[in-house]
């Protein structure tokens, strides 16, 4: 028996994915895209969380490390790790992991959701099906699994935003992430695990979805 449920049926969720392009028509602009996705509920369509992307260009504008290090702390601890520092193209290492199916980066920043909606597994859900829509011409995605909340009180203990950490790691590597080296999880885009997991995740949010009517019903009954 399910114990907890969502505030809101997990069904009627939805993302609005956007890019804004202020025609500076600058090298920097041309190498990184940030793509902003924002959660929403069907009902009223108010927003529960929201994503960012990155999609890093590395055969156009400028050296693609230096953009990242110019745009976040985060992304350029990524570029140190995947990106030569010298070409601003894929290290060795991580050239000979990945299949070449493209020549840009998707870097998955960031991904929030309210409290209430925490602890279902829905952002494993909505990530993977902003990664399909993003990952046309990547050869890689990319994360650095963290705590996007760093306003919650219980997580100034190290052992609990270790713990905490540990778990979200847990949740991308579900998906097919894979720790390359520090922090850095990769990702191929052709991963059989990423598709097979998709079809599961999507069966795991149906579930929650009846799970939520069910009760909704209920609690209907109830007040009659």
């Amino acid at each position: 028996m399910i114990e907890r449920l969502p505030p809101g049926n997990p069904a009627e969720l939805y993302l609005r994915i956007s890019y804004t392009d202020s025609l500076s028509g600058t090298p920097h602009a041309d190498t990184l895209e940030r793509w902003d996705v924002a959660v929403l509920h069907a009902q009223d369509d108010f927003a529960v969380g929201s994503m960012v992307f990155y999609r890093v260009h590395l055969d156009r504008g400028v050296h693609a490390a230096h953009a990242m290090e110019d745009e976040s702390e985060d992304l350029a601890e990524i570029a140190s790790v995947i990106l030569d520092a010298e070409t601003g193209y894929f290290t060795d290492e991580v050239s000979e992991a990945l299949e070449y199916v493209g020549s840009a980066m998707l870097v998955m920043d960031r991904v929030t959701l309210d409290e209430a909606w925490r602890g279902f597994g829905l952002g494993a859900v909505l990530a993977i099906e902003a990664i399909h829509r993003l990952m046309p011409g990547c050869r890689a995605i990319v994360c650095s699994p963290g705590i996007a909340d760093i306003r919650e009180h219980r997580l100034r203990e190290r052992a609990e935003w270790d713990r905490v950490t540990r778990k979200i790691a847990r949740g991308w590597e579900s998906i097919g992430f894979r720790r390359h080296r520090d922090h850095v999880f990769l990702l191929s885009p052709t991963s059989l695990v990423l598709e097979e997991q998709r079809d599961v995740l999507r069966g795991t949010a149906a579930g929650l979805a009846a799970s939520w009517k069910a009760a909704d019903r209920l609690a209907g009954e109830r007040a009659q």
